[in-house]
């Protein structure tokens, strides 16, 4: 704290990508963290699909972390492709990989396990599942977990997602439906099992939109076509759907699309896992606290919005701006927390408010003709 010539220790709560961010650029400063994380292990579930890092967040975020070449390793060449269709299968718009690896693409859990081999045993702590967070006062707070047991710390971060147990410490903002579901499908070694819905898709990603409803895939590895449905309905319509019968939620989220090309209607009824819920949730776009001694928060605990393609991205560029920030201020935590969080309040509610011009322009009602126009102005 102010006056403190010694780094101050880090408490941060999840080890997603922005938590792991801030933990390794701590240790590359010599900044002593420990990540609580409530996953019982690395391996305890998928981590998501593809995810595309680009060169004015993402990356600045893994130089910063020393880590830009070891990524590159696992990039996935040709993922940058991408191409919009429409309900009938016809191709609208067909953009190949440019090879600039301005938006190189990656395995959400390649990304992760990369930065977890960064950091030295013993700084995440595993099955640490937060519950709750009060003030000490004085700066210091106290972390309680299911198991039990608490922790006590100077210096609190909330990288813990769109339900933080740290954000109340800020502020009593909470996330409100964003009025759109994505329901999740796979389609495993496509080329062979579905080579029509593959040759659809092509090697990177596609869109196949109309107001109010869309079907996104991406090509991952081993010939995975990864979707996710949209659809705009209010809550209750989904809790009408019983997911827990596969077959017969395919089926229904599958009526939505009736008339659509077989190869892109095959992407939903052809799965090979259960189709699954995804709400989204966003908070109000320009959401900000006052300064609160010894607390922060970086992703979307502090900024979340609706998928736009930029959320990994901001949550790793949020944690290697806050470590850069305490490295520079060791003597003045303070001040490198409100500085950081002013650039942060920016940068997030530049971010939200494209993104729901995004989905507007995906999901509108002149979808997708208004994202085919976007994309020709930029040409």
């Amino acid at each position: 704290m102010p006056g403190s010539t010694a780094p101050a220790p880090v408490t941060i709560i999840g080890a997603g990508l922005g938590g792991l961010t801030l933990a390794r650029v701590l240790h590359v400063h010599g900044i002593p963290a420990t990540v609580h994380e409530a996953e019982a292990s690395p391996a305890a579930r998928s981590q998501g699909g593809m995810l595309d890092i680009h060169d004015h967040n993402g990356q600045l975020a893994l130089r910063a972390a020393g880590l830009l070449e070891q990524f590159r390793a696992i990039v996935l060449e040709g993922r940058e492709a991408m191409r919009v269709l429409g309900r009938d299968g016809s191709v609208l718009l067909d953009r190949p990989d440019d090879g600039t690896g301005a938006r190189p693409e990656a395995q959400r859990g390649e990304i992760r396990a990369l930065l977890l081999d960064s950091l030295p045993a013993g700084i995440v702590r595993w099955d640490r599942k937060a519950t709750g967070a009060r003030s000490l006062g004085d700066g210091r707070h106290e972390v309680s977990f299911a198991d039990g047991s608490t922790v006590t710390t100077d210096l609190l971060v909330g990288a813990d997602g769109a339900w933080s147990r740290v954000r109340p410490l800020l502020t009593d903002t909470v996330p409100e439906y964003f009025g759109r579901v994505f329901v999740e499908t796979y389609l495993y070694d496509a080329g062979e099992r579905h080579p029509a819905s593959a040759r659809a898709v092509g090697d990177g990603s596609m869109l196949a939109l109309a107001p109010g409803k869309g079907i996104q895939t991406h090509r991952e590895k081993g010939g995975t076509l990864h979707t996710y449905v949209a659809l705009t309905e209010p809550l209750e319509w989904f809790d009408a759907i019983d997911f827990d019968d596969a077959q017969a939620a395919a089926a229904r989220i599958a009526r939505e699309f009736e008339g659509w090309a077989p190869e892109l209607t095959a992407l939903i009824t052809r799965s090979d896992t259960a189709p699954l819920a995804r709400p989204l949730f966003s908070l109000p776009v320009g959401t900000r606290w006052e300064r609160v001694p010894g607390v922060t928060l970086l992703g979307d605990a502090a900024h979340l919005a609706a998928p736009n393609g930029e959320g990994a991205n901001l949550a790793m560029l949020d944690g290697a701006e806050l470590g850069r920030a305490l490295a520079a201020r060791p003597d003045d935590v303070e001040a490198a927390l409100a500085g950081y969080e002013e650039a942060m309040f920016a940068r997030g509610a530049e971010a939200a408010a494209d993104g729901n011009e995004l989905h507007d322009l995906m999901f509108g009602e002149d979808a997708p003709r208004g994202l085919l126009s976007a994309f020709a102005g930029e040409r």
